[in-house]
């Protein structure tokens, strides 16, 4: 299972899309490619920006009584929302992981493209959801949520790559472990997963959460320089934007 399986979005929540997305894109040197509409029904507005082939998604509540708007309240805002991954068959994954006891809480079709997203309290710390796209087994190929030219949008001026997720547990290896089985990845080492095109790490934390994103990037010190200028607190080589650290390397 481990070579048919990527992450293909991360999903941030924020209580309104502004000032996030145009303080994502003035830092990290990212552009919109999309907003899709039909997150609507959800009560969400969205937007992505690609990040190489990994896109990232900000979604915000528009309205009561939104998922998302309840994990905002619940977290005070801290902690990603969701880790998407594209692979050849959602479906028997989500039958795998509804055999361990984790739950689907919703099924999106919108031929060519099906989505399975696992309920957040089975998975523990974040939503996973599983994707493929029929027809589109390349990665720069077409990805229906990102839009019909997500593509162009792809900058590596700045920000050349999204290389690690940090997950947060008072037991990190349980949920390495745990993760590990729902996606189908052997938890290696102290508590990682790795992925084709990507690592998730899990550290001690009093409880779980998303938090963190390592960001590969050109020029560290023009990207903290950005980050103090649209208000962010640095450390380091790390500051908090949107419920999670963005941490960088070169």
């Amino acid at each position: 299972m481990v070579d048919d399986v990527r992450l293909r979005q991360i999903c941030l929540v924020a209580p309104q899309l502004e000032p996030v997305i145009s303080d994502i894109s003035a830092i990290m040197g990212l552009s919109v490619c999309y907003r899709d509409g039909n997150v609507a029904k959800y009560g969400l507005e969205n937007a992505l920006l690609p990040v190489d082939t990994i896109l990232l998604e900000v979604v915000a509540p528009f309205k009561r009584g939104t998922a998302a708007g309840r994990f905002v309240e619940k977290t005070g805002g801290r902690g990603g929302y969701m880790a998407i991954f594209c692979c050849e068959d959602p479906g028997a994954r989500g039958a795998r992981a509804n055999a361990m006891g984790v739950r689907t809480a919703n099924v999106i079709t919108h031929t060519p493209y099906h989505g399975v997203q696992l309920h957040p309290r089975d998975c523990r710390a974040a939503f996973i959801e599983f994707n493929h796209t029929e027809g589109s087994d390349d990665i720069l190929g077409p990805y229906p949520p990102a839009g019909p030219d997500w593509q162009k949008s792809i900058r590596k001026d700045t920000t050349l790559a999204l290389t690690e997720v940090e997950m947060k547990s008072p037991d990190p290896l349980a949920l390495a472990e745990h993760w590990g089985r729902i996606i189908g990845v052997p938890a290696e080492g102290e508590a990682m997963l790795r992925l084709p095109n990507s690592v998730f790490r899990f550290v001690k934390g009093d409880s779980e959460i998303m938090s963190g994103l390592t960001f590969e990037v050109a020029d560290k010190t023009k990207v903290l320089n950005a980050a103090r200028a649209r208000g962010c607190a640095v450390v380091g080589d790390e500051f908090f934007l949107c419920g999670v650290t963005f941490k960088l390397t070169t």
